[in-house]
């Protein structure tokens, strides 16, 4: 039965299974998840237990996380935000508190401990992190948590991003990583999740299903216009202008903009890619 479902967005081991999930697959047992809280500005979430694994995407700080068990200094369960299955360090999740108030807007920014600059900072969060803010004043945002947020760097979680090739355009020059998800690092689809998430629209992880779920294709021969999504096999782009890409790749390890005409060349010979699609939402 496990067979139908995609592990990645399903929480099933052949030795356990979420409760919720019973009777749709095969499982020694079936369990009821604990609600957690992300603590740490970014974690790890990986394929297996270990440091060592692949990094599969990361969580952000204020995300809530589903836990179906725990061992050995390690999390397994389910990102709430798009679903995502993985392991997490158990050290990187806390009890949750009350529905967020604000996200965080600037690509990055610092929690400090007091409402002063001069005073190291407890840790960096990334763009969407979810904050629970009990008053803001004086500048800066005092978090229900604790610690306290340059109160510019942040939005009103209903105050959401009017242009999300904007939001894109802002990580140009951010690293490279598999799986990265921040202004610190960051993959092709996460560049579009990111960017989707902050101007408040629900995007899945990975490239495939961002291709079979957002938006519709566009018909074959019609140019590509201004936030359309560029799809070849597992790498996703945005349309940054009707000749014009933004996205995070390997070639330049960084978030780049570059020429699409460019970009498909260089795919077609590098891998023998071809474009798959290009949706418009």
């Amino acid at each position: 039965m496990s067979r139908s479902l995609d592990p990645r967005r399903h929480p099933f081991r052949d030795d356990l299974a979420a409760i919720e999930l019973e009777g749709k697959v095969d499982a020694a047992r079936f369990v009821t998840g604990e609600n957690t809280q992300v603590i740490e500005g970014i974690a790890s979430l990986r394929r297996c237990p270990g440091h060592d694994q692949p990094l599969d995407t990361e969580i952000l700080f204020g995300e809530h996380f589903e836990v179906y068990d725990s061992r050995e200094g390690w999390a397994w369960g389910q990102l709430q935000t798009d679903g995502y299955v993985g392991y997490v360090p158990v050290s990187a999740l806390g009890n949750p508190g009350g529905s967020a108030t604000h996200m965080v807007a600037a690509l990055r920014t610092y929690i400090f401990p007091e409402p002063d600059i001069k005073i190291p900072p407890i840790q960096l969060v990334p763009m969407n992190a979810n904050l629970r803010v009990a008053n803001i004043e004086n500048g800066f945002a005092r978090l229900a948590g604790g610690g306290f947020i340059f109160a510019d760097h942040i939005a009103n979680i209903d105050e959401r991003a009017a242009d999300f090739v904007e939001v894109a355009a802002r990580y140009v020059g951010t690293p490279y990583l598999w799986g990265g998800r921040t202004s610190v690092g960051i993959d092709c689809s996460g560049l579009v999740q990111m960017a989707l998430n902050a101007a408040g629209i629900d995007c899945p992880r990975d490239t495939d299903m961002q291709m079979a779920e957002l938006g519709t294709v566009k018909d074959a021969g019609a140019p590509p216009a201004r936030g359309d999504l560029v799809f070849w096999r597992r790498h996703v782009g945005i349309m940054q202008d009707d000749q014009t890409l933004l996205h995070a790749n390997a070639n330049h390890m960084a978030c780049a903009s570059e020429q699409l005409a460019n970009a498909i060349t260089r795919i077609k010979a590098g891998t023998g890619d071809d474009v798959l699609c290009i949706r418009r939402l």
